[in-house]
């Protein structure tokens, strides 16, 4: 619950890190160090211009979108007119963790999101494991977003001037292509207006997020007449397995409302704004969801959604017959895929800043151009990075993918509230999880849950994926670790 009147200030700054406790793995940054360090980076410090609403338009244009636009074609196979449960499910397991986000990010209001939070409560290599997720959630889900818009792009080009780009060109190896050219664009065109500023980026994505939200209202508008009370029945036909596989897949479309915790360093008042920012945010996004996957469903039966295939756009030319209004809304998915991109490309930057001013990565992530105040460099080698992976990777591979790493993180951030609330019960809370450690226990347990209904591949995937990050850890983050420097540091000027 939000505590009354305004937001305290932030804790006065340790003097040293020398105090932290526990062995080199183990060490945890102090709150107050994280905090002093708020937006200095290498060469020039990151600027406070984002309000509440700009950090809730983030975490919307980073949430809102693929779910439903593309990944529902995925999902409704796996679960039939019961898709709207999964979104329910999905919905409910980023409740918990959005509560414990909450109440972090206005204690520990830095661009680190999760992995801040779990240095600050359960030591450097959980963090380390933790950041490692982050880049598989930002950083692959950015491509796997991208990877869709290229199907839209080509939908609204069919639509108005007859053409669409060749399958050979517009779609990654495995999926009948060469290289997915639309994908790596968007990435690029994101990476444009990032490196314009964060003020600026954050006032592109606003247009873009009330432009999503309205085709979204438009499809519900439309859609309507066609739905059919016979397409929900049966309402189960694969029973709750499909609708829990689905729901692990949907999880996917949740992602974004972290997002805003990754901005902590460029709010105006980061304590009082984030947690309603990230609240708020994944209101909207769940409310929106289940409105349209229950006219969705309703207007088309399930047994005909096929994958990526069924789009929203093409829901919309069956029920009306006409290629007016499915057009329209291939032209909202364009400009709402693209708000995603562009603030999930955000927040990934935002979590390398993070780590590299720590030192577990190179020091080049850190660096910020005087001018615009962003990571610029950061930026373009993430940037590259993605679009390339967006351009070569199928989308169903890169959603899983993102889905388990991001279930991951968020179980490491119900626990740290919890670990937090124990160790420092002093520390000033803007908001405070009710019925913790109840409510942080059940989003645990249902991050856990969720992540077993992904497949095998995907499991293999995740381990590969953490035995690459342990060895780069102790190849590289661990000899560079600023915190672990400066405690031995200290501890030799004290003998």
């Amino acid at each position: 619950m939000m505590d009354q009147g305004t937001a305290p200030p932030p804790p006065t700054p340790a003097p040293s890190p020398s105090g932290a406790p526990g062995s080199r793995l183990t060490r945890r940054k102090p709150v107050e160090l994280l905090v002093a360090e708020s937006g200095q980076g290498e060469g020039g410090a990151l600027r406070r211009s984002l309000g509440m609403w700009q950090l809730t338009m983030i975490s919307i244009g980073a949430t809102l979108g693929t779910g439903i636009f593309v990944v529902l074609g995925e999902a409704v196979p796996e679960a039939g007119p019961a898709v709207i449960v999964s979104f329910v499910l999905a919905g409910l397991t980023a409740l918990f963790s959005a509560l414990s986000y909450a109440e972090l990010a206005g204690v520990i209001p830095v661009s680190g999101s999760s992995y801040s939070y779990t240095y600050a409560t359960m030591g450097e290599l959980i963090a380390w494991v933790c950041g490692w997720c982050l880049i598989l959630e930002y950083g692959v889900s950015v491509a796997a977003v991208a990877v869709g818009w290229g199907e839209y792009l080509n939908e609204l080009l069919d639509g108005t001037v007859g053409i669409t780009i060749p399958a050979a060109f517009s779609a990654p190896p495995g999926d009948g292509g060469i290289v997915n050219l639309p994908a790596l664009l968007v990435v690029l065109l994101a990476m444009g207006f990032l490196l314009g500023g964060a003020r600026e980026s954050a006032r592109a994505n606003t247009v873009m997020v009330v432009v999503k939200i309205a085709a979204l209202l438009l499809f519900c508008a439309v859609a309507f007449t066609g739905i059919r009370a016979g397409n929900y029945a049966p309402f189960l036909p694969l029973g709750m397995a499909g609708v829990t596989a689905a729901g692990a897949t949907l999880f996917f479309s949740y992602i974004g409302f972290d997002a805003a915790s990754t901005a902590g360093e460029e709010a105006k008042n980061a304590q009082r704004d984030l947690p309603r920012a990230i609240m708020l945010s994944l209101l909207i996004v769940t409310v929106l969801y289940c409105l349209v996957a229950t006219v969705a469903v309703g207007a088309m039966p399930w047994q005909e959604f096929d994958g990526s295939e069924a789009t929203l756009a093409g829901i919309m030319e069956d029920v009306t017959g006409h290629a007016f209004w499915s057009v329209l809304l291939a032209l909202g998915a364009v400009i709402a895929i693209a708000s995603v991109v562009l603030a999930v490309l955000y927040g990934q930057t935002r979590i390398l800043f993070a780590m590299a001013r720590d030192g577990l990565v190179p020091k080049v992530f850190s660096q910020v151009h005087p001018r615009t105040g962003t990571p610029r460099a950061n930026t373009v080698i993430v940037s590259v990075f993605c679009g390339v992976l967006a351009a070569a990777i199928p989308l169903g591979q890169l959603a899983d993918a993102t889905s388990i790493g991001t279930l991951f993180a968020f179980a490491l951030v119900n626990v740290a509230v919890i670990v937090l609330r124990r160790t420092r019960p002093e520390m000033p809370r803007g908001f405070r999880v009710p019925l913790s450690p109840l409510l942080p226990a059940l989003g645990f347990c249902f991050c856990v849950w969720t992540m077993t209904g992904l497949d095998a591949v995907t499991w293999t995937v995740f381990l590969l994926w953490m035995a690459a990050g342990l060895a780069f850890y102790f190849a590289y983050g661990i000899r560079h670790s600023r915190l672990n420097a400066d405690a031995a540091a200290t501890g030799r000027n004290g003998r």
